[in-house]
């Protein structure tokens, strides 16, 4: 029996003293997506904080690689795609790839101009982020997403503010990562389908 690539066993988190999701157990194994459903406030967002270290959970621990996870584990192993770009506005696309590579170090065998040309941004290395489109923006999070080399992707709505042709390129970038060993909890609200590949699914309560 392998090891699952994240267990969270009783995961649990509240605010203001009122529950919002858990206590939860599950796991994801290498080359699978978790989908994770539930209508708003139902925590989706909240548990991917939570996974990313970006939220303390109120009990519960979570595991990746069968070791308790801790602050530099998650920064190796865990690459975060959020509602917000995380980009700085005053570089260019490249020099943020560049940023970001120096950061979290990069997947083997990928550049930063070859991560542009795949999310459809070639010929915008110049360009500053602040001067993208908001679907532009999300197009150069995804070549972050792409350089980065932890194995686990958390992707809080992967597919928005994106036309027909990036969220076929949303789906060819998971099923590539999970075809790599990676896994990825992706979160929805059931308005686009899953990506083709192999996946289990996590409903969250309703609204709280």
């Amino acid at each position: 029996m392998t090891t699952p690539l994240l267990a969270a066993h009783g995961l649990a988190f509240a605010r203001n003293e009122q529950p919002v999701f858990g206590p939860l157990d599950f796991t994801v194994e290498p080359g699978e997506a978790l989908l994770v459903q539930g209508g708003n406030g139902a925590g989706k967002t909240t548990l991917l904080r939570v996974l990313a270290g970006l939220l303390r959970a109120d009990a519960g621990r979570v595991e990746i690689d069968g070791r308790d996870v801790d602050p530099s584990l998650r920064a190796r192993a865990i690459a975060f795609l959020g509602h917000l770009p995380a980009l700085k506005a005053d570089l260019t696309t490249l020099e943020n790839l560049h940023f970001l590579c120096g950061l979290h170090g990069r997947r083997r065998g990928q550049l930063p101009g070859n991560a542009l040309a795949l999310v459809g941004l070639a010929g915008y290395e110049d360009a500053l982020a602040r001067q993208l489109s908001a679907g532009q923006k999300k197009r150069l999070s995804l070549a972050r997403l792409w350089l980065s080399p932890a194995p686990l992707w958390l992707l809080d709505e992967p597919y928005a503010n994106l036309d027909l042709q990036g969220l076929d390129l949303v789906n060819r970038m998971v099923q590539a990562h999970l075809r790599s060993g990676g896994a990825a909890l992706l979160t929805t609200h059931g308005a686009y389908a899953a990506p083709p590949v192999r996946t289990r699914m996590l409903e969250l309560g309703a609204s709280e």
